[in-house]
């Protein structure tokens, strides 16, 4: 009987990775290789066998040692001798086995370590369920995905109903899912029932196949389209019109040539602003599931952005005032991405600025709480004193195209999507984006980056 149960366990402990590289074979995220592995590991897992058994057999040896040498105290010993020497072989027969049974349970130990190293290095997140449902475990890529987001994930309406039908038709059942936790991302959720359960409560394996990019690649094509066709457009339709009237009516008018020329000039600039705009977009969309991993210094990027505006605020006779706070931590970003956000703020705050006004940049310790998250992050700001926002545009200044006047937007060079593209980067750097503004007493946005280690 005792084998019977010790057979059961170790056929168990190799389980989870053979039934998780069955799942992702099945979603195509292995290949058969590693599958067939882990399926070997799960024979050899039965060698647990030792483990078991070799402390019991060692105590074994021992007593039946002990009573060799005590009957052995007797005076006639050679009488003895005939009885003692099988109990003598079957001591040091037993000891014998321990000894092996030990090196097998060590060989053992190594296999189970390999499985749970297979499991960590799989590429796609892998959680383990109990029968209440609840995860009991989860291998890297699940942690580093949704870290303690891991309980809001299962408590996903679709994935909750996937679970269900699993646990309740004992097959292998998928769901497409949006999950919103930690950041929206698209996946392919697969649920294993493992029958029977093992012997620690696990009952299922729940395999998520990060589906975003494809997904990201599609909205991408048909926004862009969309987009490009609805925004091009108006400056198309002015083009072809002063192309009509240069070759017509105005084909010996100097003067209306001229004119005409530099709306056209004009026009063809804002199209390729536009175009460069929906891609620059659309690229960071595409990247927005996957948060940066280097460590940025935000008072370099931002000292650089600050020299590069200072022609365009000396010709508007802005003042351009930076500020750093001493002792401030890198921050996890993306420099490129962290350039791209102060540009397009600093440039909004000089279109739509006031003329002789002032340009406040603002770098400084975060504070902990509040409308901030309460972890350590850092605090960049841009101010200007223009005319302000009324509060009813606020929640939607971040919408694509969205102009609280578009006639001055577009005369101003502006394409709609600037605070779109700052919204995306501060999204993918898992920040907050903060706007205050009032009329008549001009705007304030702010961007919390989270720090990384000094």
């Amino acid at each position: 009987m005792r084998f019977g149960v010790f057979l059961g366990t170790a056929t168990a402990i190799a389980a989870v990775p053979a039934v998780a590289l069955l799942a992702l074979l099945a979603t195509g995220s292995v290949a058969p290789g590693p599958m067939l592995a882990a399926l070997a590991a799960t024979v050899l897992a039965a060698l647990a066998l030792a483990a078991m058994f070799a402390r019991d057999m060692h105590l074994l040896a021992e007593t039946l040692r002990h009573a060799a040498l005590e009957t052995g105290t007797e005076p006639s010993r050679a009488a003895v001798t005939p009885r003692l020497a099988p109990i003598e072989r079957v001591a040091l027969a037993i000891e014998r086995l321990a000894r092996s049974l030990a090196f097998r349970a060590a060989e053992v130990g190594r296999l189970l370590r390999a499985n749970e190293a297979i499991i960590e290095a799989l590429p796609d997140p892998l959680l383990v369920l109990g029968e209440d449902r609840q995860a009991r475990r989860a291998n890297a890529a699940a942690r580093a995905a949704f870290g303690a987001d891991i309980p809001a994930v299962l408590r996903h309406p679709g994935m909750r109903a996937a679970i269900d039908r699993a646990f309740a038709t004992g097959t292998v059942q998928t769901a497409e899912l949006s999950l919103p936790v930690p950041v929206a991302r698209e996946v392919h959720a697969a649920v294993i029932l493992m029958d029977p359960p093992l012997p620690d409560g696990a009952r299922a394996i729940l395999v998520l196949s990060d589906r975003s990019h494809e997904r990201a690649v599609e909205r991408m094509r048909s926004d862009f389209i969309a987009n490009a066709s609805h925004e091009l457009r108006t400056p198309l339709a002015s083009l072809i019109g002063f192309i009509d009237t240069l070759v017509g009516p105005a084909a010996d008018d100097l003067p209306a040539q001229r004119r005409f020329l530099a709306i056209m000039a004009e026009q063809a600039a804002r199209m390729n602003r536009l175009i460069d705009d929906l891609l620059s977009l659309s690229r960071i969309e595409l990247n927005e599931h996957q948060p940066p991993a280097e460590r940025v210094d935000l008072a370099a990027v931002a000292a650089k952005v600050v020299a590069a505006f200072e022609p365009a605020a000396k010709e508007r006779k802005v003042t351009l005032d930076l500020r750093v706070a001493e002792g401030l931590a890198p921050v996890i970003a993306d420099a490129d991405q962290v350039a791209q956000v102060l540009q397009n703020l600093i440039d909004n705050a000089l279109k739509y600025g006031r003329d002789g006004g002032r340009v406040r940049v603002g770098l400084a310790q975060a504070p902990s709480g509040g409308r901030w998250p309460a972890r350590p992050g850092v605090l960049m700001t841009v101010g200007d004193d223009g005319p302000g926002i009324a509060k009813q545009h606020v929640p939607r200044l971040t919408e694509r195209f969205y102009r609280i006047d578009a006639g001055r937007s577009r005369k101003a060079g502006g394409t709609g999507l600037g605070l779109a593209i700052v919204k995306h980067i501060v999204n993918r750097h898992r920040g907050v984006l903060g706007i205050e503004s009032e009329e008549d007493k001009g705007s304030v946005f702010s961007v919390w980056w989270p720090a990384g280690d000094k």
